[in-house]
C-alpha cells in the first residue's frame, strides 16, 4: 500500500455505517456510522464496541471465492461465453497471468481491510475494562483476523503479516506499512494461539441465539472451534513452498512444514476442537421432512431463509439481505438458468462435470440437489399464453442446484439474491473429525464419522476403504466432493492433502474415457452398456419463488434393445413412440405422450435433441437456446470417429494451465495501481512468474 492510501484505507475500515453485517433482521442491519474522529467513543462502552465488531464481518467472502475459486476441483467448471479468452475459464483451469491479470486481487485487498479493522478493534478493546463480554468480542476479532489470513494464505502462500493498525505504525518506516512476505507457518501459529486463548469466551449457540436470532450469522463458540480446526488442517497440511530468502524457482515444492512434531500437534488441536463441538451436542445434520429428502430439506429451507430449520447444521453463514448487506451469491452458481418469466433472463456461468454427476451412487440423495438436470424455459402451447417449463439437460449442461433461484425468496435485485453465504456446517465438522482421527488413530477411528454423513445421504451401507490412512483419506476427499459442491472448500482440500495432481489426472482420464464411450458404442466393436439416451418427462415450471421442484423425472436407456430411439437419416416417429412406450412399460408407467428422448452425449442444441423437444410442444426459441455459457452446452461430450474430429475442445482444455509445483497458488497481480505487486515494492512475486 502506498503512503497516500494509508489514511483513506483506515477511514474506509472505520466507516461501518454503510457496511454492517450481522443478522437477517432488517432492524439490526441499520447501524450508526463510526468515523476516525469518533473512534474513542466507539470503544467507550461494550454496546458500541459490540456494534464495531459486528461491522468487521462485512466482506469476509468475496465473489472471487465462490466464482473463480469454486471450480477446478474436478466437480464444477466455469462455463462463460468463451473458453481461453474468459478469465473465469482461465482461473478454473489453472492458467494464471499477473499482468492480464488472470489471478485474484480483490480478496487480497478486502482481507487486509478486514485485518486492519480487527487490528484496530483488538487494540482498543484490550484497553477497555476486562469482562466476559470484552473477552468474547476479542474472541470474535481474533477468529475473524485468522479467517482473513487463512484466505490469503490459501490463495498466495506466504503473505505480509500486519499485527498492528496502520495508524499506529508511523508513516516514516515503510518496512512496517509496506511489509515483505511472512512465513505462513509464523502467521498460522500466531492466529491459532490467539484463537485457543479467546474462543472459550465466545458464547455457545444455545447461549447466543436469544440475541442473535435464528441465524448464526455471527460467530458462536462451535463455529469458531470449527474454523480453528479448518485452519489447523491447512497449517498441518501440504502447501506450495519456496525459499523466501532467494526466491529461487528451483526451491518450489509441495510439502508440509519441516517440524513434524508441530504437524502432529496441529492435528491434535483440530481434533480436540472438533470433539468439543460434537460432545457439546448442540449441532446435528438436517434430516428429511414431509415430501423433501434430508439434503433438499437443508438447502431448500436455507434458500428460503427458514433458518430455524437449518441452524443446527449451518453453523456460520455470511448475512445477505436487503440492499446494503447482500451479494450476488447464487447468481452464477445457484440457478438452473432461466430464459425469462418471473426469474428473469439469467444465465448460469458454472456447471457440473458429467463425470462428477455420474460418480454418485444411485441411492445418494445429494446428486439431484447439487446437480440440476433441467433449465427454465418455455413451451408454446399454441394459444395466447406461454407455458413455462423445466427442460431436461445433457451431460454438457448439468447445472448447479444447491442455491437455485426457484427455492429462493424474491431477490432484492437481479444480482442480490438474499441467499446467505455458507461458511461452515456440521457435516464439515464430522468429516474433519474423521480426518483428524484417521491421522492420529487410524481409519477405523475415523470411519464412524464418515458413515454418519453417508447415512444422511442414503448410502450408509456403502463400503468404506479402511485399508490404510492414505486410502481412507481418499474416501474422505471423495465424500467432501459429494457433500460440499459449490461451497468453495474443495479446491483447497485437494491442495492441503496433496491430492490435487492425482485428482486432476484422474478427472482428465475419466472425461476422455466418457467421451470415448459414446464412440465405442456408435462406431466400435467394443461396445459398452453405458446409458447414452435418457427420456425426460415434460414438466411445468411453477413460476413462483419457494417452488420445491427438485428434478425432471427421467429413465436412462441402455444401448441394447432400444435402437429405435437412435438418430438416423430415416428417423421413424412410429417406431420412436413405440420404443418409448415399451421402455415406460418396463417401469410400470403408461405413456402419456409427454416423454421426450435426449442423447445425453450430444450438445443440447443438436438436431436430434432439438427435434425431440419440439415433438412435445417446445417452441422454436425454447429448443434453440439454454441459459448457460455458450462454451459448454452447445458442445457434445463425445469423441467423433471421423478423420477431422476428436474429443471436443472443452474436454481437452480441462486444466490446460495446470503445472505441479506452480499452480497450487496464485501470483500477485502486477498490472497497475491497486494491485499488490505494484502497490508494495517490498513484495516478491511467486517464483514461477519472475
Amino acid at each position: 500500500m502506498k503512503k497516500n492510501k494509508i489514511h483513506s484505507i483506515l477511514a474506509a475500515t472505520l466507516l461501518f455505517g454503510a457496511a454492517p453485517v450481522l443478522t437477517s433482521c432488517e432492524d439490526l442491519l441499520d447501524k450508526p456510522s463510526f468515523t476516525e474522529d469518533s473512534i474513542d467513543s466507539v470503544f467507550s462502552n461494550e454496546n458500541n464496541a459490540d456494534a464495531y465488531v459486528k461491522g468487521c464481518y462485512r466482506g469476509l467472502i468475496h465473489e472471487e471465492q465462490y466464482r473463480q475459486y469454486n471450480s477446478g476441483e474436478t466437480v464444477t467448471i466455469a462455463c462463460e461465453e468463451e473458453l481461453r479468452n474468459s478469465s473465469k475459464w482461465q482461473i478454473g483451469n489453472y492458467y494464471y497471468d499477473p499482468i492480464l491479470p488472470s489471478t485474484l486481487t480483490t480478496t487480497y485487498n478486502e482481507s487486509y481491510r478486514i485485518i486492519e479493522a480487527c487490528n484496530v478493534g483488538i487494540k482498543r478493546i484490550h484497553k477497555m475494562p476486562e469482562t466476559n463480554k470484552t473477552k468474547a468480542l476479542l474472541g470474535e476479532l481474533y477468529t475473524l483476523r485468522a479467517f482473513a489470513y487463512h484466505n490469503l494464505i490459501k490463495f498466495y502462500g506466504d503473505v505480509p503479516a500486519m499485527w498492528e493498525a496502520i495508524a499506529d505504525l508511523g508513516l516514516n518506516n515503510p518496512e512496517l506499512y509496506l511489509p515483505k512476505r511472512t512465513s505462513r507457518d509464523v502467521i498460522y501459529d500466531k492466529v491459532i494461539a490467539e484463537m485457543q486463548e479467546y474462543i472459550p469466551y465466545i458464547p455457545w449457540w444455545s447461549e447466543a441465539k436469544s440475541s442473535y436470532g435464528i441465524a448464526p450469522e455471527r460467530l458462536t463458540r462451535q463455529a469458531a472451534l470449527g474454523i480453528m480446526a479448518r485452519i489447523c488442517l491447512h497449517a498441518a497440511g501440504y502447501s506450495l513452498r519456496w525459499d523466501l530468502e532467494t526466491n529461487d524457482p528451483g526451491s518450489l515444492q509441495m510439502k508440509r512444514r519441516d517440524d513434524q512434531a508441530r504437524v502432529h500437534e496441529l492435528y491434535e488441536i483440530a481434533d480436540n476442537a472438533l470433539r468439543e463441538v460434537i460432545e457439546q451436542g448442540e449441532n446435528s445434520l438436517v434430516q428429511s421432512s414431509g415430501d423433501m429428502n434430508a439434503f433438499q430439506n437443508l438447502f431448500y429451507n436455507y434458500c428460503q431463509r427458514n433458518f430455524d430449520v437449518t441452524s443446527n447444521e449451518m453453523m456460520w453463514q455470511q448475512a445477505c439481505l436487503g440492499t446494503t448487506t447482500n451479494s450476488n451469491f447464487g447468481v452464477y452458481n445457484g440457478q438452473p438458468g432461466s430464459i425469462g418469466g418471473l426469474y428473469g433472463q439469467r444465465k448460469t456461468l458454472q456447471c457440473k462435470l458429467p463425470t462428477y454427476y455420474l460418480s454418485f451412487d444411485e441411492k445418494d440423495i445429494r446428486r439431484d440437489v447439487s446437480c440440476c438436470n433441467y433449465s427454465v424455459t418455455f413451451k408454446n402451447t399454441n394459444d395466447i399464453n406461454d407455458e413455462w417449463a423445466n427442460v431436461g439437460t445433457t451431460y454438457s449442461s448439468v447445472m448447479s442446484g444447491k442455491f437455485r433461484i426457484q427455492w429462493a425468496t424474491s431477490p432484492a435485485a437481479p444480482a442480490q439474491r438474499n441467499i446467505d453465504i455458507p461458511i461452515l456446517r456440521y457435516a464439515d465438522i464430522l468429516l474433519m473429525y474423521a480426518e483428524t482421527q484417521n491421522e492420529l488413530n487410524g481409519p477405523q477411528a475415523g470411519a464412524p464419522y464418515l458413515k454418519l454423513v453417508r447415512e444422511r445421504a442414503g448410502i450408509g451401507d456403502k463400503d468404506i476403504n479402511t485399508a490404510g490412512k492414505e486410502a481412507f483419506l481418499d474416501e474422505i476427499i471423495q465424500e467432501r466432493k459429494w457433500e460440499f459442491a459449490d461451497e468453495f472448500l474443495l479446491r483447497s482440500d485437494l491442495i492441503r492433502t496433496n491430492l490435487l495432481d492425482k485428482n486432476i489426472a484422474r478427472c482428465k482420464e475419466e472425461m476422455r474415457d466418457l467421451a470415448d464411450t459414446y464412440g465405442r458404442n456408435i462406431y466400435g466393436s467394443a461396445r459398452t452398456n453405458n446409458m447414452i439416451y435418457r427420456i425426460y418427462h415434460y414438466e411445468k415450471n411453477a413460476q413462483t419463488y419457494g417452488d420445491k421442484f427438485l428434478s425432471v423425472p427421467y429413465y436412462d436407456v441402455p444401448w441394447s434393445g432400444y435402437a429405435d430411439l437412435r438418430e438416423s437419416d430415416n428417423f421413424n416417429k412410429a417406431k420412436y413412440d413405440a420404443a418409448i412406450t415399451k421402455l415406460l412399460a418396463s417401469h410400470g408407467v403408461k405413456n402419456d405422450g409427454k416423454w421426450y428422448a435426449v442423447n445425453m452425449f450430444q450438445a443440447w442444441t443438436s438436431a436430434y435433441n432439438t427435434a425431440r423437444r419440439r415433438e412435445v410442444g417446445f417452441s422454436a426459441e425454447a429448443v434453440g437456446s439454454l441459459q448457460i455459457g455458450l462454451s459448454i452446452y452447445t458442445k457434445p461430450t463425445y469423441k467423433q470417429y471421423t478423420p477431422d474430429k476428436d474429443i471436443p475442445e472443452w474436454i481437452t482444455d480441462l486444466f490446460y494451465g495446470y503445472e505441479p509445483n506452480k499452480s497450487e497458488i496464485f501470483p500477485f497481480a502486477a498490472k497497475s495501481a491497486g494491485h499488490p505487486l505494484i502497490d508494495n515494492p517490498n513484495l516478491t512475486q511467486h517464483p514461477a512468474y519472475k
